[in-house]
């Protein structure tokens, strides 16, 4: 036992070291010289927080068991401070503005100072935190018995040395936890050592790293080559599974008490972020660094079956270095007692503000200014709170057997207190977030944790028949804790985060949706998400009621004479009154409710200032009811403006489809009176002259030609209109085949021009062009954009109305190929536009000439080359404009 005795007392004595570092601070800060301990160093340093025996221990473990996924534990973290510092940024000025005191604190006032919001979040990080507790006490517990030699194997022994340590961990956290009332000042003794402990436990870590890879090892190419060798060096990644642990990791970083506690109440200064953004992710660096290495020699070197988790200690025990062992110790020991402290004082915090206050002042008579000595209450409740938290630590230890992997216990925790991240999130950047989303989002998420994860951890038949894990309760199989809604198959953990997060956030949005934020949470609403916009809280106090003497009354009681008297003292210096006692002007209740939610919480400061005012004869709740109801008033008003404008486009809407399609069903009887003309037109004329043909005997020679001619020339007229039509349904039913081939543009534009430019007489249009802006390589059909362009350039032809037709052929190439055809007449009238590339529309029966039916094709045709038609409008003549894909031969397969 001389091993386990030096143990001990190296403990005892590590233990009366922090005790004199944090009482040394403690003294240096009363006398105001708090500038290093105030530093971003010691603040990076108190994040150090986050590494507990989990980090310490249990991240060797589970690179035997798991690989390279206890990275995910560091790289959340990484990513939040990395990348979501205005995250943090928007936290810790909010938390400094509202003088917000805990997580639950934090909830409670983002929702109207809802004490029943803060009693729940409290309840949930209590028992979420719970498992963490215990997974500190168990590892402490594993190596003392490492150091034991077998003398600790006995359950109860294991016990005792358990309740031992979470005995003195409470004291120490009772000492220098609840020396200052106010929780939103700096315990700057519990800082400090924390950030001693960073020292301790990363230093511990790295000698035990450096022995491994150059004593063990032989040098970083054998260390390199041992991993190589093992299982662990083939590089394995489940993607769901390492995505879920860095959200939950993520998650957990911002909502676990112990670092919203260090993260955001401790800060004094938001630009300390600055520093942690890089320096933290730096510190996770150097604890992960020589993870794998201690992994990989612990499986050469100890026998099958040893505890992974122990292989910090275990490795340099079996070489003989005790030395260096009782330092992992001391560092594994740094790592489990910080993170008890922290979350106590945490916890102390919420439970004190949100449960034990609440309480009181129901049941106090006849209230705050009567009763007794609210600092005592408050300090006892901390205190008490403080035993209890570390007790029920304790308690989940023993009922669970304190055989479960480090790991696999820490999940477990993170996945509980991330239920409260939609309300977090959605609270500092959604003003219509309401009480009653962030209420139902947690009960559904809370609730779906602790039938699927938390329960379940304790083991089959403790809490959870062994028949729900199997069966599902009352025989209901999608009910299964571990196979919800009849998903299985799934990773347990990831099942429970995934149905808990989504449970959570659908219910906080839904809820949010369907219920209408209180004023208060409105006006709470707009301070939290407009933070950097608005004063540091909103005026909720008219105080004219308000008697001076009765505030000293409660203030001395819950801040203690002397910095009541101070902080009236300065108020009424700065109303330049004479006497020490200020008027109880809207301003100085707005301080004083700050200074005093620093104490018992926000919504406990404000009922308390709610009892002195509370006599005024228009209430600040009545005040602000009519202020809402006139802002519903005005938001109605506005959703029926909008409603009433959106109909009135829609009504325009309508106006202007229905004109569209009766001006199309004109032209469609047009186009059907224009058809049946010009298919009975030719077909009259090749009748009556072929009968001629047939029934005249001895006709000249030069009229047999003439008729002939006249026959040929209306079939080809007929031919063409029918291949029109023929072409038009190909196209719209898009069983057009194109043929691909390369050519320049410029020839596709000399074979349009050289077929339309001229009309029967001869006449030609003059067509101004670019050449050199022409050569471009084309990959499409050919021919069928030779068909537009020579729709195009013929109806330029036929419809310019200018004295000397001119029609201008602008190409310009960069990402499209555009081509401009653009003529010097009158152009299209501003209500034909929309019509022109319809199948029934004509522009001017007098020139048409044909079934109008030219443009609508073209259309179809760019469609299938994957390019479009328009008509330029601000043109000084009719333009329209042809664009062609930069890769048209893919565009039009």
């Amino acid at each position: 036992m001389s091993m386990l005795n030096t143990l001990i007392a190296v403990c005892a004595a590590y233990a009366l070291f922090l005790f004199a570092i944090a009482f040394a601070a403690e003294r240096v800060a009363l006398r105001g010289r708090t500038g290093w301990l105030r530093s971003p160093v010691v603040y990076t340093l108190s994040l150090s927080i986050y590494c507990t025996a989990w980090t310490f221990y249990g991240a060797v473990g589970s690179a035997v068991r798991s690989g390279f996924e206890y990275l995910t534990i560091y790289l959340g973290p990484s990513l939040v401070l990395v990348g979501w510092w205005w995250i943090l940024r928007k936290l810790v000025r909010i938390g400094r503005a509202q003088r917000i005191t805990s997580v639950a604190d934090l909830i409670s006032s983002r929702y109207g100072k809802s004490n029943l919001l803060g009693v729940g979040v409290t309840i949930l990080a209590v028992v979420g935190t719970t498992p963490y507790i215990a997974l500190q006490l168990q590892s402490v517990t594993l190596s003392f018995e490492v150091f034991a030699a077998g003398d600790m194997a006995a359950g109860e022994e294991k016990g005792h040395t358990a309740l031992w340590v979470a005995a003195g961990l409470a004291l120490f956290t009772v000492i220098f936890g609840t020396r200052n009332l106010d929780a939103n000042e700096r315990h700057n003794g519990v800082v400090m050592a924390i950030a001693v402990e960073a020292v301790v436990k990363l230093a511990a870590l790295l000698a035990v790293g450096v022995f491994v890879v150059w004593g063990v090892s032989g040098g970083v190419e054998q260390t390199l080559a041992r991993i190589d060798a093992s299982a662990l060096g083939r590089w394995r990644i489940d993607g769901g599974r390492w995505a879920g642990l860095m959200l939950l990791s993520a998650a957990a970083f911002l909502c676990l008490p112990r670092i919203f506690q260090v993260l955001v109440v401790e800060n004094d200064d938001e630009t300390h972020l600055r520093t942690a953004s890089w320096a933290f992710p730096l510190y996770l660096g150097l604890m992960s660094l020589f993870v794998v290495p201690i992994a990989v020699a612990g499986l050469d070197l100890l026998p099958p079956g040893s505890n992974p988790d122990l292989f910090v200690l275990t490795v340099p025990l079996s070489q003989g270095r005790d030395g260096l062992a009782m330092l992992s110790f001391l560092g594994g020991f740094s790592s489990a007692t910080s993170m008890v402290i922290v979350a106590a004082i945490a916890l102390s915090t919420m439970v004190s503000n949100h449960v034990v206050m609440p309480l009181w002042l129901r049941f106090a008579e006849p209230g705050a200014t009567v009763s007794g000595d609210v600092r005592n209450v408050v300090l006892t409740s901390r205190r008490l709170s403080i035993i209890g938290v570390v007790m029920l630590g304790y308690l989940y230890y023993r009922l669970s057997g304190g055989g479960a992997a480090l790991a696999t216990i820490g999940l477990v925790s993170f996945t509980g207190v991330a239920q409260v991240l939609p309300a977090m999130l959605g609270g500092i950047f959604w003003r219509g977030a309401t009480r009653v989303g962030a209420l139902t989002g947690l009960t559904l998420g809370f609730g779906c944790w602790g039938y699927t994860l938390f329960l379940p951890s304790f083991g089959p038949g403790v809490f959870l028949p062994e028949a729900w894990m199997v069966h599902g309760p009352f025989g209901l199989s999608w009910l299964r804790p571990q196979a919800l809604f009849g998903i299985g198959g799934m990773d347990p953990l990831l099942h429970a985060l995934f149905w808990s997060m989504a449970l959570n956030t659908a219910g906080f949005v839904a809820a949010s949706l369907a219920s209408f934020p209180t004023p208060l949470e409105r006006l709470q609403g707009a301070q939290f998400v407009h933070v950097f916009d608005h004063s540091p809280s909103p005026r909720s106090w008219t105080g004219g009621a308000a008697q001076a003497e009765d505030l000293m009354i409660m203030a001395q009681r819950i801040l203690g004479a002397p910095d009541a008297r101070a902080l009236f003292e300065r108020e009424a210096r700065r109303q330049g009154l004479h006497g020490g006692l200020p008027d109880p002007t809207p301003g100085f209740l707005e301080t004083l409710e700050r200074e005093l939610a620093g104490s018992v919480g926000a919504a406990t400061a404000h009922a308390m200032v709610g009892q002195i005012v509370g006599g005024m004869s228009v209430s600040v709740e009545d005040l602000m009811a009519v202020a809402d109801e006139t802002a519903q008033m005005m938001e109605y008003s506005a959703r029926l403006r909008a409603q009433s404008q959106e109909l009135a486009r829609t009504a325009a809407q309508l106006r202007e489809a229905n004109a569209k399609l009766t001006r199309l069903s004109v032209q469609k009887d047009a186009f059907l009176s224009q058809i049946s003309h010009e298919l009975r037109t030719p077909m009259t004329s090749i009748r009556a002259f072929s009968e001629i043909l047939r029934d005249t005997e001895g006709l000249a020679p030069e009229d047999q030609h003439k008729y002939a001619s006249i026959i040929h020339d209306e079939a080809i007229r007929l031919t063409r209109l029918l291949d029109d039509l023929l072409d038009l349904s190909v196209l719209e039913n898009g069983q057009v085949s194109l043929n691909l081939r390369e050519g320049l543009l410029s020839d596709v534009l000399d074979r349009a021009v050289a077929a339309a430019a001229a009309d029967e007489t001869g006449a030609r249009l003059r067509i101004e062009r670019d050449p050199a802006a022409e050569q471009v390589w084309l990959n499409t059909d050919l021919d069928r954009l030779s068909q537009v362009f020579i729709n195009l350039v013929a109806n330029a032809r036929k419809y310019c109305d200018a004295v000397r037709p001119v029609l201008e052929i602008r190409v310009s190439a960069g990402e499209e190929v555009v081509i401009d055809f653009i003529d010097n007449g009158q152009g299209i009238g501003r209500e034909a536009r929309d019509m022109i590339f319809e199948k029934f529309a004509r522009v001017s029966d007098q020139k048409a000439g044909g079934a109008g039916l030219g443009l609508a094709i073209c259309r179809q045709i760019m469609v299938r080359l994957g390019g479009n038609i328009s008509y330029l409008s601000g043109q000084p003549g009719a333009a329209f404009r042809v664009v062609l894909p930069a890769n048209i031969a893919l565009a039009a397969q």
